[in-house]
């Protein structure tokens, strides 16, 4: 009988040192519905074949429709040392959390056609826009187990598309078959070449841009950049090319981005209305689970993400994450999320809504929804 039980327990230990590493990989729930009709993991042979469809001289319809649109853009600030391209080191814990409960699955450790992880191009991408909500709502996503999304902003399709894409596919987290591989790069939005590149990778990706008043995103912008710069000029000069006559400066890139329209007529010259979510900044913040049941249908995920995941912040001003099933203290974004805008003079700030009520309208028209940003008379 002794020797039964040591005879047992090396085969167990032999079993389990010969066991590939993938096996110990995270149990996913069940599959959510594939939301891509056409894979784009199989375009990248095809791509890497024919090439960059797109032209790279492809003139702006906009550009001919006002004056304004044909302005180059003048940023004080190198986005690559943006902050939020770091990813979510403030979630990092919950997330820890949850890896712990799903690698206790032991019946995945002894099972040999367990679920084989692969790394996937991704099937929906939020595109922007900066300072609008962007990482808040990616946080929010990576708590549903059928998402997958990598934290640190690739930056694939404006800066780094000469790599190609087995590059792009690289910087993607392994996912299972039925998971949602997702990334988010908010500059994507306002860049000329993205909406013709990302059509060429899949014409099937999902879209999602987080929009806020453009005047409140503005301010939020400069506060960013004047919180690692902080002898920059003021907001109100940087604002105007001419204060004097209230000429606003469409060159300075806080003020182009909010130019939501201008952006959105290329992104339809390549993708359907309807494959394009646009989730309100101000209600991710004041209403998180409705944004969320909207995101989760568009994805075609299971409405899993809910109200029991959130719990406001008064001190930040934003909704935190807490799981739902225990008492831990809920996680919050870090100190660089939520920052005190400065005081800017309300006649500038009226300018500046006067500045874009045309572009709101027409964003509005385009999107068929109505965002409630400034007041028309």
């Amino acid at each position: 009988m002794l020797f039964l039980w040591v005879y047992m327990i090396y085969c167990c230990v032999g079993y389990c040192s010969t066991m590939p590493s993938l096996m110990v990989s995270t149990a996913s729930s069940k599959h959510s519905q594939h939301l891509e009709k056409v894979d784009p993991n199989k375009t990248l042979t095809r791509l890497q074949n024919e090439g960059d469809l797109e032209s790279e001289h492809q003139e702006d319809p906009l550009d001919s429709l006002d004056p304004l649109f044909g302005a180059s853009s003048r940023d004080l600030l190198n986005n690559e040392n943006d902050l939020d391209s770091r990813g979510g080191e403030d979630w990092d814990e919950i997330r820890s959390e949850q890896r712990t409960l799903d690698n206790n699955v032991v019946s995945s450790l002894f099972n040999e056609s367990g679920p084989v992880e692969s790394k996937k191009l991704p099937q929906a991408i939020i595109i922007g826009v900066k300072k609008g909500g962007t990482r808040a709502l990616l946080e929010f996503l990576r708590v549903h187990p059928d998402i997958r999304a990598v934290g640190a902003e690739p930056h694939f399709f404006d800066r780094n598309y000469d790599k190609g894409l087995e590059w792009y596919r690289d910087r993607m987290p392994e996912t299972q078959e039925g998971q949602i591989t997702m990334e988010k790069t908010p500059s994507y939005y306002v860049t000329k070449d993205v909406p013709a590149r990302i059509h060429n990778m899949s014409p099937d990706t999902r879209l999602i841009v987080v929009v806020r008043d453009p005047v409140t995103r503005a301010i939020s912008d400069y506060t960013q950049t004047r919180s690692k710069k902080p002898d920059i000029p003021s907001f109100e000069s940087l604002a105007f090319k001419n204060r004097t006559t209230g000429l606003i400066d469409t060159s300075w890139s806080a003020v182009q981005i909010g130019m939501y329209a201008k952006h959105l007529e290329r992104w339809l010259q390549y993708f359907p209305k309807d494959q394009l979510l646009f989730i309100s900044g101000e209600r991710l913040i004041s209403d998180p689970a409705g944004e969320m049941t909207r995101v989760q249908d568009f994805l075609g995920l299971r409405r899993v993400v809910g109200h029991k995941h959130f719990h406001f912040n008064p001190a930040k001003g934003f909704p935190c994450l807490k799981r739902p099933e225990g008492n831990s203290k809920p996680h919050c974004l870090g100190k660089t999320k939520g920052r005190t805008h400065p005081s800017i003079d309300s006649e500038v700030v009226q300018r500046l809504r006067e500045f874009y009520q045309p572009f709101n309208r027409r964003f509005y028209q385009m999107t068929g929804h109505d965002f409630g940003w400034g007041s028309w008379s």
